[in-house]
């Protein structure tokens, strides 16, 4: 029998399964329900790219702006047709386990508010984890400095964008000399302790070290040096689909009560019926419950 006491904790689930195990627990194409893998891919990859073309069909939007000097480091800002400084924005971080996927063709609200979605260069070599990280710092303070009188940054990112977005909890501002008007978080599907990530085949090049891994982790952070909330007042939303795999589920409620102990004021949400891709395509759609929530967080606070 296992006597819990001091700083003893359980052991991790993950570390009992095998690294097939772990490689099916971290391949979310492997726990949709209602079509194939490709066939998921594609069909969504589709689906976005059509709810992007109606996006810039039906507002305003200024594609490609730079936020960096390297070539990959722009974003896409979608802008509703009265526009004003003094108004939300929200900041999207896209999926693609940090080795695939661009910023085109992946999401918006229907022009309800600005909706910012940065690019990061994709991770194929050693370090570039922690150089994404430094570039979605830098796309925030980018929309910090050029809309100075905004109403709120709003950060939302969905698998491992959640993760880039969950990172930002733990960002220096001191150090980039802004400190951005952050009001809330909504993290979809994420993953936020990466040390289980470094023993997937897919994903063992991006963490080769323990260290790299931890480095990266929000919640390793968190609950080795617990960070203070910027503002007491600031909103997270974790998520998770009811169809994710168990890692995925068992990530995001750590993640969460580890904030919930931390003081931040954080919310949990695990979506009905819905797989980790089906959360963007439902997203889309006005009256889906995860877009009410966000649209009433983002509203409510401005």
């Amino acid at each position: 029998m296992d006597v819990l006491g001091g700083n003893h904790r359980p052991e991790a689930p993950w570390k009992r399964m095998s690294k097939e195990e772990l490689d099916n627990q971290y391949s979310p194409s492997r726990w949709v329900v209602r079509l194939g893998a490709e066939e998921a891919m594609r069909t969504y990859s589709q689906m976005g790219n059509e709810v992007t073309k109606r996006a810039r069909a039906t507002g305003r939007s200024l594609l490609d702006v730079p936020y960096g000097e390297s070539e990959g480091e722009k974003l896409d800002i979608y802008l509703p047709e009265a526009v004003s400084e003094a108004m939300p924005f929200l900041v999207f971080f896209h999926g693609g386990y940090w080795q695939s996927g661009r910023n085109k063709g992946h999401w918006d609200l229907e022009g309800k508010e600005p909706l910012m979605e940065p690019d990061t260069a994709p991770a194929l070599c050693t370090g570039t984890l922690d150089r994404m990280v430094d570039q979605v710092t830098q796309s925030i303070v980018f929309v910090q400095t050029r809309y100075p009188s905004n109403q709120g940054i709003y950060l939302c990112g969905h698998s491992a964008g959640a993760h880039l977005a969950a990172m930002m909890l733990l960002a220096n501002w001191t150090k980039h000399g802004v400190t951005p008007n952050l009001k809330g978080f909504f993290l979809l599907s994420g993953v936020y302790d990466l040390e289980p990530i470094m023993h997937t085949s897919e994903n063992a090049p991006l963490l080769p070290t323990l260290e790299d891994a931890q480095r990266n982790s929000p919640l390793w952070h968190l609950k080795t040096a617990p960070t203070r909330p910027m503002d007491p007042a600031c909103l997270i939303l974790v998520t998770v689909g009811q169809h994710d795999s168990p890692e995925f589920h068992r990530q995001s409620r750590e993640f969460y009560q580890t904030l919930c102990q931390g003081g931040w004021k954080a919310s949990f949400e695990e979506l009905h019926d819905t797989d980790h891709f089906e959360i963007l395509w439902n997203l889309t759609q006005e009256d889906y419950v995860l877009t009410q929530i966000i649209l009433r967080t983002i509203f409510q606070e401005s």
